[in-house]
């Protein structure tokens, strides 16, 4: 594998696939840095099972997942309140943000990552597909399931 060639084909759609993710541009390039160097350590493992892109945004996901972790880091949203109940716009209410994180949290997935990736990561239908390896319309019933187990639960 050309990890030079891999590092300058992706570098800039991982980047982006992390700015999704955390919306801190210094952030991100730590995180993808560090997930480019996690892939090129263990480079020996990727046995072509998925795209490279798919591989990279694994890993940049889980580099993700573990600086959040360590900074206790939680997703920036705006303060303005809903107008509507539907969950998009539930999720401006400071309430019960702690509640569908709590609701996310406990949820299955693909279902939890899937809405994560929609709502907080601000990504294509097509993108999301792409990252599980499964089509456009897969992606969409699998955000609209999330979107009425979520909306289930929420006590409004």
């Amino acid at each position: 594998m050309d990890f030079d060639k891999l590092y300058n084909t992706y570098y800039m759609e991982v980047y982006s696939y992390v700015m999704t993710l955390i919306k801190n541009a210094h952030l991100a390039e730590e995180i993808t840095q560090e997930a480019f160097f996690k892939a090129f350590k263990t480079q020996k493992g990727y046995r072509g099972n998925s795209s490279e892109f798919t591989w990279l945004c694994a890993i940049a996901k889980n580099t993700c997942i573990d600086a959040l972790r360590k900074t206790s880091k939680i997703c920036e949203m705006t303060d303005d309140l809903p107008s509507e109940t539907n969950v998009e716009q539930i999720l401006e209410d400071e309430n019960l943000k702690l509640q569908i994180h709590q609701i996310l949290h406990k949820m299955e997935e693909p279902y939890k990552e899937v809405f994560h990736l929609r709502i907080f990561g601000e990504l294509s239908f097509q993108k999301i597909g792409q990252i599980f390896g499964k089509t456009e319309t897969w992606a969409r019933v699998t955000y609209h399931r999330a979107r009425l187990k979520i909306q289930e639960k929420i006590s409004v």
